[in-house]
């Protein structure tokens, strides 16, 4: 019984660490988003905070995409501070 509760719980938590990365675009304006986590709201907007910004942004008509974790890495790497030695 006990293995299989320490199995369960080694899934569980390989899950949660395993997140979803998304790639939202504004189709108004053109303007490519990306995120971890998106909230869906009563209205049909969409809630999330931007990974290049970090800024909460709120959009009424979007185009969601789930992206891998490379294609994620690469479009928000530029964001990374620069360290001076």
């Amino acid at each position: 019984m006990m293995k299989k509760c320490f199995a369960c719980l080694l899934c569980i938590m390989f899950l949660a660490g395993c997140g979803s990365y998304y790639k939202i675009t504004d189709p108004s304006s053109k303007k490519i988003y990306y995120t971890e986590d998106i909230d869906q709201m009563d209205s049909g907007a969409v809630k999330f905070k931007d990974a290049k910004t970090d800024s909460q942004v709120t959009l009424q008509s979007s185009e969601v995409k789930e992206i891998d974790s490379k294609e994620f890495e690469e479009s928000t790497k530029s964001l990374q501070p620069v360290k001076n030695n």
